[in-house]
């Protein structure tokens, strides 16, 4: 953010300080298209809304004199040791935020040494993506498509490349009501394209599209039956991404999946269901440990990722503040998002007496005014 200091006749940077600055920044600078895509909810975004609202009707019980001295934010998902636990959640066309797209967010995540989940949709492709971060640890999100093939033929790439883990997203059937695209009549432009399908749909060039590949391409009858079908293909583990009920939970335990990631898609499918963040205590309940949960949406502050962990998640991932970062300064902007919020929690970790994440439990939570 700059502010110009007349008496000099520059432009001093002023200092970004919490997550907030970086969405001011991004709303001021992107195109109205772009940020209404980024920033749109389904139908009233209520949903949308509530996913931060919940995290502030949520208060910490701190502890104190606890020897505070010395603290440790690093954790494990799926084995794997991250620096703390934040990760990037798959969000599409990184491109429209920064020109170098997922290639900057790759980077910053390995830089942190955290999870990133790159997204179908990505404006970089997935050999692009490794390229540029050989070392980071990645995820791959998926969809299942009318067309198998090409769902099982993007699972072969990325297990080649050595992604470490599928999340197949579950709640879109079909795309939720976003007013303002419709209104926009939101389009890639010309010179982005979705890199992961480069050529794959351009038979088809005179079809109707959606978001940046043929409508209908997503397969609505998608259901359980298609976890073992994934599984049959890959020997990767698979994270089930958009369950909001202890019921699904249950199934997702039970059809033998290594996680579930807590979501209402940013708030931007079915409008009027749970903030994430208050689905989760009951999907904790009922899967006792058996596998690991995340939970995104809603997270600015790192006492949102406190407040997870006490409730019951393994880890967090943040969708929009990775673009607002990349919006500010790409690779760069993105780094200091996560630094920003690796900070906040480690103090947060310190004000409610926890040194390390294992010492982070429900007793940090008061729930009477839940």
């Amino acid at each position: 953010m700059n502010i110009c200091n007349r008496e000099g006749g520059r432009c001093a940077e002023m200092a970004m300080v919490c997550l907030t600055d970086f969405e001011e920044y991004a709303k001021e600078h992107l195109s109205k298209a772009t940020w209404d895509y980024y920033a749109a909810g389904a139908d009233e975004c209520c949903t949308r809304d509530d996913n931060l609202l919940a995290y502030k009707r949520i208060r910490l019980r701190p502890r104190v004199l606890r020897d505070v001295s010395s603290s440790d934010t690093r954790t494990t998902v799926q084995g794997t040791e991250i620096s703390f636990p934040v990760g990037i959640a798959p969000t599409a066309f990184h491109c429209l935020a920064w020109h170098e797209g997922e290639v900057a967010t790759a980077r910053a995540a390995e830089a942190l040494n955290t999870c990133y989940i790159s997204s179908t949709y990505s404006t970089c492709s997935v050999e692009e993506i490794v390229a540029a971060a050989p070392s980071g640890y990645r995820w791959f999100q998926l969809y299942v498509y009318r067309d198998r093939k090409l769902s099982a033929q993007i699972v072969h790439r990325v297990e080649a490349l050595g992604y470490k883990a599928l999340v197949l997203t579950v709640d879109v059937p079909y795309t939720g009501k976003r007013r303002n695209d419709i209104r926009n009549q939101f389009k890639l432009p010309p010179h982005l394209k979705v890199k992961n399908f480069d050529g794959v749909f351009q038979q088809e060039a005179a079809a109707p599209e959606e978001y940046g590949i043929p409508a209908n391409t997503l397969d609505p009858s998608i259901s359980w039956k298609d976890v073992y079908w994934l599984q049959s293909i890959t020997r990767l583990p698979i994270i089930i991404k958009g369950i909001l009920t202890k019921e699904d939970a249950e199934l997702a335990v039970e059809h033998g999946v290594q996680g579930v990631i807590v979501s209402n898609h940013g708030g931007r499918q079915l409008d009027g269901g749970p903030a994430s963040i208050d689905a989760l205590s009951e999907i904790v309940d009922t899967v006792q440990g058996r596998i690991e949960i995340y939970v995104d949406g809603g997270v600015r502050t790192g006492s949102d990722v406190l407040k997870a962990l006490a409730l019951g998640a393994r880890c967090v991932f943040i969708g929009r503040p990775a673009v607002w970062g990349l919006a500010y300064k790409g690779e760069e902007g993105l780094r200091e998002v996560l630094q920003i919020l690796n900070d906040e929690f480690r103090l947060s970790m310190a004000l409610s007496g926890c040194r390390n994440v294992a010492e982070i439990n429900r007793n940090l939570i008061q729930f009477s005014r839940l």
